[in-house]
């Protein structure tokens, strides 16, 4: 049924579906979000004399590791195995953000929407924590699904329209 919620049984109670019955398929998903830094953060993330050490890599560590938690930090996901995971950076010196992209890969019979974002969403956090000594007006921001390949709902990929955003 279109539009039903499938985390709650008939008593309304929190349940995480049954997949059982799914046929196994390739699912993949890419994330991205983007963090609003100073110029300062900026020039030292990209001419590596951050204190910390490599942001950008301790990140993109981060990030990976956070995709194969996934299901211990959001109570419904299920534990899946994460057959790629790839964490990439896009710096926009005009814009002073650095964007994330986050692209998650397995066979399985659940996709890998929630890993993908969780990815991302860690990957900043740590930018914010490794970067926050030079200057704590970072806005973490964006952050939302980019596509989605595989299982029985289909392919999705993110249009911008003002339609779909929250207001």
């Amino acid at each position: 049924m279109e539009g039903k919620l499938s985390h709650f049984d008939e008593k309304g109670n929190a349940i995480m579906v049954d997949v059982s019955g799914k046929a196994i398929t390739c699912r993949t998903a890419v994330a991205t979000g983007s963090i609003l830094v100073g110029r300062e953060i900026l020039e030292a993330v990209a001419a590596g004399t951050v204190k910390k050490g490599d942001v950008l890599g301790v990140a993109r560590v981060a990030g990976i590791m956070a995709v194969k938690r996934t299901s211990e930090l959001v109570p419904m996901c299920h534990p899946l195995p994460i057959q790629k995971c790839s964490i990439d950076y896009q710096i926009d010196g005009e814009r002073s953000r650095i964007q994330v992209f986050c692209t998650v890969k397995t066979e399985g019979r659940t996709g890998v929407e929630m890993e993908a974002l969780t990815g991302v969403q860690v990957t900043l956090l740590t930018i914010y924590d490794m970067c926050k000594a030079i200057d704590k007006h970072m806005v973490m921001t964006d952050i939302h699904l980019v596509e989605k390949k595989g299982g029985k709902s289909g392919d999705f990929y993110y249009e911008e329209s003002s339609d779909h955003h929250v207001q």
